[in-house]
């Protein structure tokens, strides 16, 4: 059995991050999970949550190997301050930007075959001067990615995203032809090739409210979705669409496909974290390595207190792990 080691990252050290880490080693997995973390942050937290933890430093010329609940590999990097339950410290800030890099390059280097990534606190990585604007950013300037595509899915419904973290008054000109059909062209791809969907199924939102309404709520539509739309369905891509985003989330719409693609942030997502609240996952496509993360945020009040909730994490974990084993078979 090829066993995939994969990566996770612990995220803002004051939040749930190191939390859901050491519950998800509570059991055993089909895979070697490496934590990118500092091992004392993960021992005191340990602590703090009456949980038995016992850490080995990765050798990463080993054979992944898959280890007994309660036991995890780690990859240490230092906190720059120690870090508290629930409060910020900006001088962390770097500390979590490091975790990262590490698991990008363990990546490039077939030390990982995926990362998983806990939640961030973007506004304390600001507040210490270092721009950033999220993950999926991140993690294509890091892999030298031009472009990503945003994508959360539960075992039952995949909702891409044409734009990610806009105002919602930016979002019209921001949605060009050149950016459509640059994001149909990477979720189509990866719907074939990591999830091994060999024709994939696209529904396609509209902008507007009622998707125009024939141009009577709105021309985007009509001037831009449509004959990009028709272009890639020429190259044989099947795409269903525009569809008024109010009632595309329907069973007759979603049985007939394997992704819905919004043209907005909160156009797609509330649906989906409503449908699978606690257990949806982020996956970043157009990326050159594996990357699942959970789909919630660093739950401060919650970190330490044993009442952090890890599905999204094991999610997280297995999707990694099921998207590592197709893209082997893909090869």
């Amino acid at each position: 059995m090829n066993v995939p080691r994969i990566a996770l990252t612990a995220g803002e050290p004051a939040g749930i991050g190191p939390d859901v880490i050491l519950m998800a080693a509570q059991q055993t997995w089909d895979a070697e999970l490496v934590a990118i973390a500092d091992p004392d942050l993960l021992r005191a937290r340990a602590q703090a949550l009456g949980l038995d933890i016992s850490l080995s430093e990765l050798d990463p010329g080993a054979t992944p190997k898959i280890r007994a609940a309660g036991h995890l590999a780690i990859q240490p990097v230092p906190l720059r301050h120690p870090a508290r339950a629930g409060e910020l410290d900006p001088a962390n800030a770097p500390y979590v930007l490091e975790t990262l890099r590490e698991a990008v390059e363990g990546c490039q280097k077939n030390i990982f075959q995926a990362m998983v990534t806990g939640p961030v606190q973007k506004s304390v990585i600001n507040d210490a001067g270092i721009p950033f604007t999220g993950h999926t950013e991140f993690l294509a300037e890091a892999c030298g990615a031009s472009q990503v595509v945003m994508m959360l899915a539960t075992r039952q419904l995949r909702v891409a995203l044409a734009t990610t973290h806009l105002p919602l008054r930016d979002i019209p000109d921001a949605i060009t032809p050149e950016l459509l059909t640059s994001t149909l062209n990477i979720l189509h791809a990866d719907l074939r090739d990591k999830f091994g969907i060999p024709s994939p199924r696209i529904a396609v939102l509209g902008v507007n409210p009622h998707a125009g309404e024939s141009g009577h709520m709105g021309r985007e539509e009509i001037d831009t979705l449509i004959p990009v739309m028709q272009a890639l369905r020429g190259e044989g891509m099947d795409l269903t669409g525009p569809l008024p985003a109010d009632t595309a989330f329907n069973p007759k719409v979603l049985d007939n496909s394997d992704a819905v693609f919004a043209m907005y942030h909160d156009q797609g997502l509330p649906v989906l974290k409503y449908a699978g609240f606690g257990e949806a996952i982020n996956i970043t496509l157009g990326l050159p390595l594996v990357r699942t993360s959970v789909d919630h945020g660093t739950a401060l009040e919650l970190a330490g207190s044993g009442e952090a909730d890890c599905r999204s994490l094991e999610q997280a974990i297995l999707i990694a792990s099921e998207l590592c084993q197709g893209q082997k078979r893909q090869h």
